[in-house]
């Protein structure tokens, strides 16, 4: 995994601007730790920053090839998991390789299929491709968008970078927010829309899109989307075909020349992930797995059961490294450095975003790299088959908005009747929440429960899942540490989204035909266990330090949140028990606690990163 940046501009000489790139590579240094590299030709500024994960020795970027006259150089961040399948494939073409990383095979097979090598790939992926053939700049992201891709285009310039800070370094990309800025920050937010960069000059390339640029100017277009069709599969073919597709990705994304790891937290999705590492391990001779898990001090005695978090993980930890003999670290947090990581998660992200759960996966992200480059990870697995609770509970399927987050009013009215104004957001909000529904490809032959369970999936799969990706990036690889994560497969993806809902519940049980498909994988008792999400701090500590942190911040006059928010309304909300500890705010996790420490997260954004509002 990588880090990568650039900007394209016709009919100036750019290596006047050598330093200018340089600083926009070293902003992304943290995304690569192992290596830097910069390569102007006009009128091409590429910047690239290395994680070594496959042929450490060889694969330096930008990588350059010549055919005689023409020219092709990437800067690629990602992995491709049929890599050495395509590069038979293109050895049989009469295609030559000097390396054995993945960044070679997928830029020759740019120059063989152009941009329908797309359709070819396996993995996860953001790439910038200048082929001097056709003068163009090829640029494209992945299907699900586990790696981000961030572009601005202003004045004829095409600036693209891996995270919004890298852009943020030119001269042309100003740290501005509009009404529309503001409204995903305050309405969507920790969750952003498709598409959009928050600032009004970043925009996002979308999961499954590729762009052109030449001197005729830009292109986007979709290479690929979900699409629906009937599946014919009975429950038994259906559970051996994902039992399969699964065992195939796993073992996938275990090759890399480095050690690879596995985060498990004693759930379903995380400890099939690590008996079919361990499996593959055991019979192609490589050893021991490391497996690793978080927890927060004292948490076994603040925890309390409900329904979205209905048991604590610790025994089901123990209960699964020791099943499969791995060598487990248990790594645990307190409060203060809870609180301590919420600026620096912010940053991260570039903006405000999941409070503790961000800064528990950034700490706990620090401490993996100590002792591993890669890991594996369960993110995906609830979107596609149908884990979370909105999926099993009709007020959630019928609220009429994103189900992850069902008290828009209440976050409206913390702001101040200026900036609700102004931004409209509940209006926003449900414009985005139609457009979503609108995207979703229907079976006109379906009966109306198949249909709304289609679209609670694509809600997930395409609004909540990239939420995730993108924190699980940026946190991962805030600290150079690459996390792949097997259920975005998108062969797995493609599958899965056919399966009706009466088979996706086998058994009864949500995430039915997974377990199904695992059986004699994992223990019945793990397999059968109830869902538990990622852990969150309940230490009422947590709830102190951050609710006084934000009246700090309301009492200082010069905070750049005061005139966004209603004070009032904010005081009264940390003064009331109830409301602080169980307003319901954004997903599973994050409630009164996570509320007051998402404000702060966008005090310190707009202070720190001296964000204009207009």
């Amino acid at each position: 995994m990588c880090g990568i940046t650039g900007f394209i501009q016709w009919n100036r000489d750019l290596t006047q601007d050598s330093q200018l790139l340089v600083r926009m590579t070293e902003s992304i240094a943290h995304r690569g730790p192992d290596g830097s590299g910069t390569w102007i030709s006009n009128p091409c500024a590429f910047g690239h920053r290395r994680l070594s994960v496959i042929d450490p020795e060889n694969g330096a970027q930008p990588m350059i090839i010549h055919q005689e006259e023409d020219v092709y150089a990437i800067v690629y961040n990602g992995e491709l998991y049929n890599a050495a399948d395509l590069k038979e494939e293109l050895i049989q073409r009469g295609h030559r390789f000097r390396t054995k990383c993945d960044t070679e095979v997928l830029l020759v097979s740019y120059i063989e299929w152009g941009p329908d090598c797309l359709d070819r790939l396996n993995g996860i992926f953001a790439f910038a491709i200048w082929d001097s053939v056709k003068e163009q700049v090829f640029l494209a992201r992945d299907r699900v968008g586990v790696k981000p891709l961030f572009y601005s285009y202003l004045d004829g310039t095409l600036i693209f970078g891996s995270e919004p800070k890298a852009l943020l370094q030119h001269p042309k990309v100003e740290p501005v927010v509009g009404p529309e800025g503001l409204a995903e920050v305050f309405i969507i937010g920790p969750a952003r829309t498709p598409g959009h960069g928050v600032y009004r000059d970043i925009s996002e390339l979308k999961p499954g899109h590729a762009m052109l640029f030449n001197r005729g100017g830009l292109r986007t277009y979709t290479y690929w989307k979900l699409e629906s069709r009937f599946h014919e599969d009975n429950i038994e073919q259906t559970a051996a075909h994902l039992r399969e597709l699964l065992f195939d990705t796993v073992e996938r994304q275990l090759v890399s020349d480095v050690p690879v790891c596995s985060l498990l937290s004693g759930g379903l999705d995380s400890s099939a992930l690590s008996a079919i590492a361990v499996n593959y391990y055991r019979q192609t001779g490589q050893g021991q797995i490391h497996t690793y898990s978080v927890d927060y001090v004292d948490n076994d005695r603040h925890f309390q059961s409900h329904s979205f978090q209905p048991g604590a993980d610790a025994p089901w930890i123990k209960r699964m490294h020791e099943e499969l003999g791995t060598e487990h670290h248990w790594i645990e947090f307190d409060t203060p450095e809870l609180v301590r990581a919420l600026d620096l998660t912010t940053q991260k992200r570039d903006l405000p975003g999941m409070a503790d759960v961000d800064g528990s996966l950034l700490l706990f992200c620090e401490e993996i790299k100590k002792g591993a480059t890669v890991a594996i990870s369960g993110e995906a697995a609830d979107e596609i088959f149908g884990g979370y609770p909105w999926f099993h509970r009709e007020e959630m399927l019928n609220s009429g908005t994103f189900p992850w987050s069902v008290a828009p009013g209440m976050r409206a009215g913390l702001l101040s009747s200026e900036i609700r104004e102004w931004i409209s957001p509940l209006e926003y909000l449900g414009d985005r929440y139609s457009d979503a529904v609108a995207e979703t490809p229907i079976l006109q032959e379906e009966s109306d429960q198949q249909t709304k369970m289609r679209v609670m999936s694509y809600l997930n799969i395409t609004r909540f899942m990239p939420t995730l990706l993108d924190r699980k990036d940026r946190m991962s690889m805030g600290v150079g540490l690459e996390v792949r994560v097997p259920y975005t497969d998108h062969r797995l993806i493609e599958y899965v989204w056919n399966i009706p809902w009466n088979i996706k519940m086998a058994g009864g049980r949500e995430k039915g035909i997974l377990r199904k498909a695992l059986e004699g994988v994992l223990p019945d008792d793990v397999l059968y266990r109830k869902k538990s999400p990622y852990p969150k701090t309940h230490n009422p500590n947590y709830l102190a330090a951050v609710k006084q942190q934000l009246l700090s911040i309301l009492d200082d006059s010069s905070s750049p949140l005061i005139p966004l928010v209603d004070t009032v309304k904010i005081r009264e909300l940390a003064s009331s028990p109830e409301a602080s500890s169980n307003l319901p705010w954004f997903g599973q996790l994050m409630s009164g606690p996570q509320l007051f420490a998402y404000l702060t997260q966008v005090n310190h954004w707009l202070k720190d990163y001296n964000v204009a509002i207009r």
